[in-house]
């Protein structure tokens, strides 16, 4: 039997327009489960959060060494964790390529050096054989956070709210629910033995409130924030760290590249070496590498970027570009947006709080920040009081659907993974 390790990753945001509330709750609310619960050592568990100084932060660079550290360290038989609560973003296209049409989902750090899914699924490929990673992300747009990992639980399988019927096209819920077709949301727990609490059921500690109902949350104390990122509100806080308005629509990845350097993502790297490679070419120089098909990427960038860059280049020489330059591109499409790379990751476990498209909510009942809560890291720790031994992420991800469903929140959480971890338990 392996060790268990995990990284918890909390971003209130604090002081910032993007400021949420309950992030930093979930993965403290988290940590000790995991302890409690699943027999894992606090030593072996990495908590990065934003509000509590004596903690590592959770910047883009930290993140991502938290990350490759927890793989990389792995031995077989290790039971790997991830939990991320805090802002999702769609990052659109910038190379104005025809074909590039797609986003890349990330994930957005306290210093919003973005983490995107390509990212993710590079490092889940690495995680080896004999080792699984399950990551919890509650976030928005979070269901393709593991870019290509086979879906299970998504966007095949609704709800229609109207009347707390189930309808699944999914074989593998098929078995779960196939009583559940015409019953209620109270039924199918119920059918489970699972017992929905109210708010004064003696079940419930204060800091497990699950029933939200409508009146509790638009009353005046009462508090409810999606957790997307608006587009606008990064371009601000971009602008803010670089002391001049040179970030804009369309932007963005050169904008995060001239702030973070080599601590940029690996995603935006293969981006800026197709820019650099392409203004080189255009001035008489020798690319660097491939250039092949990038002919609309530099219009798209747009000419005061361009100016910048060549102004940086002209200054600093390879060096500014030498982060860019360093990163293995085989094609143009590995920058496009979306995913790039087919390969599907096998080890890895995704139980995401919404779909791509959709967003994720950050609440209190009370409006107190002290309660505040991710709706789905809530979900999953009312899943887990109710069930007595081992939960499958089936079970964790169907039974989610059906508590958000039934407390009036339209996202839908998903599950991500190989046949063979669908019906395995949660943790080990």
């Amino acid at each position: 039997m392996g060790k268990k390790k995990a990284v918890l990753i909390g971003i209130n945001y604090p002081g910032t327009e993007a400021e949420l509330k309950g992030c930093v709750n979930d993965v403290s609310r988290m940590r000790t489960c995991l302890i409690q619960r699943y027999g894992f050592n606090d030593q072996d568990i990495n908590v990065l959060i934003d509000t509590d100084p004596s903690y590592t932060e959770p910047t883009g660079k930290n993140i991502r060494r938290a990350l490759e550290d927890l793989v990389g360290f792995a031995e077989a038989g290790d039971e790997l964790f991830v939990h991320y609560s805090g802002h999702g973003f769609r990052l659109p296209a910038e190379t104005g390529d025809d074909d590039d049409t797609g986003y890349d989902e990330c994930i957005v750090p306290s210093d919003m050096n973005l983490i995107t899914d390509d990212d993710f699924k590079e490092l889940v490929c690495q995680v080896k054989d004999g080792c699984r990673i399950t990551v919890v992300s509650d976030s928005c747009h979070s269901g393709g956070l593991i870019s290509g990992a086979k879906e299970q639980i998504g966007d095949s399988t609704t709800f229609n709210r109207r009347d707390h019927h189930t309808i699944t096209s999914k074989s593998s819920l098929s078995g779960f629910l196939k009583n559940s077709v015409k019953v209620t949301v109270r039924d199918a727990f119920e059918a489970r033995g699972i017992k929905i609490p109210s708010r004064r059921s003696r079940h419930n500690k204060p800091e497990d409130i699950v029933v939200v109902d409508e009146e509790r949350y638009q009353g005046h104390r009462g508090y409810v924030k999606s957790k997307s990122l608006a587009l606008s509100t990064l371009i601000e806080i971009l602008k803010q760290r670089m002391g001049r308005d040179r970030v804009a629509v369309g932007k963005i990845r050169p904008a995060l590249y001239d702030i973070f350097g080599d601590d940029a993502s690996p995603k935006v790297k293969k981006f800026m070496k197709i820019i650099f490679n392409k203004l080189r070419l255009r001035h008489g120089g020798q690319g660097l590498g491939s250039s092949s098909g990038s002919g609309g990427i530099l219009s798209a960038v747009g000419g005061l970027a361009i100016d910048f860059l060549k102004l940086k280049l002209e200054n600093s020489g390879a060096d500014y570009a030498k982060p860019a330059m360093e990163t293995k591109v085989e094609s143009t499409e590995e920058v496009y947006a979306g995913e790039t790379n087919r390969l599907m990751p096998r080890n890895g476990i995704l139980l995401s709080a919404c779909q791509t498209n959709e967003t994720a909510a950050d609440a209190s009942p009370y409006g107190n920040p002290s309660e505040a809560f991710g709706v789905f890291s809530n979900a999953i720790q009312s899943i887990l009081n109710e069930f007595d031994g081992e939960v499958t992420n089936l079970e964790i991800v169907v039974n989610a659907r059906l508590l958000l469903e039934y407390q009036g929140f339209t996202q839908s959480p998903g599950l991500y993974c190989s046949d063979d971890y669908v019906n395995v338990p949660f943790v080990y």
